[in-house]
């Protein structure tokens, strides 16, 4: 991985828990010691099972999070992007990751150590009650998600994915603006990449969605949201 050295004080990501935080006095000690990185695409940069090196905030690109299931498939748990934290899950609680993490696309990536994030946590309360907040919401959308895939069927699971993905990074030019595979929208959705490229096809004849080779487009978000509306 590529060292980089993003600048907090000219980053333009107001979103980042880091960047939201700079006004006080005593996190300029421990800006300094941010370590900064550029990860390429599809490289993984958090190893399942490997000693947790710290949090990391997401400067620039996509990330996805995943989570070893049974007979060893990936179950994707999380997808970040510019000013997300990843790697909060089993930090301060787990000396191995939880999970792991690689690179959507060519993503900068800033980093605190185990050991400064404890120092910031012990003397910044201020940074310490926000983080408990972003934890107690993480955890209510986690509960949320274990309730909508016991509850929907395989259609609502895709169509619920694909807002998601679109209501995380948006569309350029009428198609949502990630690298996605079927088999991604699928680990995401906890079902099969057939049932994926049957539903995605479904879609596309009732004119949802609209698909330009392997990247998607939605046509008719409120339709889609009409049919989970009673899950939401």
């Amino acid at each position: 991985m590529k060292k980089e050295s993003p600048i907090c004080d000219s980053c333009l990501n107001e979103n980042c828990f880091i960047k939201k935080h700079l006004h006080l006095e005593q996190m300029k000690n421990y800006i300094i010691k941010k370590n900064s990185f550029v990860c390429k695409k599809s490289q993984q940069f958090i190893i399942e099972g490997a000693p947790i090196q710290g949090l990391y905030f997401v400067y620039k690109g996509k990330v996805k999070t995943v989570k070893t299931g049974i007979n060893g498939r990936e179950q994707i748990v999380r997808l970040t992007t510019v000013g997300d934290i990843v790697g909060f899950r089993g930090f301060g609680t787990s000396n191995r990751c939880l999970i792991g993490a690689s690179a959507l696309e060519d993503t900068t990536l800033c980093n605190f150590t185990n050991e400064d994030m404890l120092e910031i946590l012990r003397n910044v309360p201020e940074f310490t009650f926000d983080l408990m907040l972003f934890y107690a919401e993480e955890l209510n959308k986690s509960e949320n998600n274990i309730r909508k895939i016991a509850q929907m069927n395989v259609r609502e699971r895709v169509i619920d994915t694909l807002l998601y993905i679109h209501r995380k990074f948006g569309q350029s030019n009428g198609i949502i603006d990630v690298d996605l595979s079927r088999r991604d929208i699928a680990d995401f959705a906890g079902t099969t990449e057939e049932q994926v490229i049957r539903v995605i096809s479904s879609l596309k004849k009732e004119l949802f969605i609209k698909t330009v080779g392997k990247k998607i487009g939605l046509l008719n978000i409120e339709k889609m949201r009409l049919e989970i509306i009673e899950h939401k």
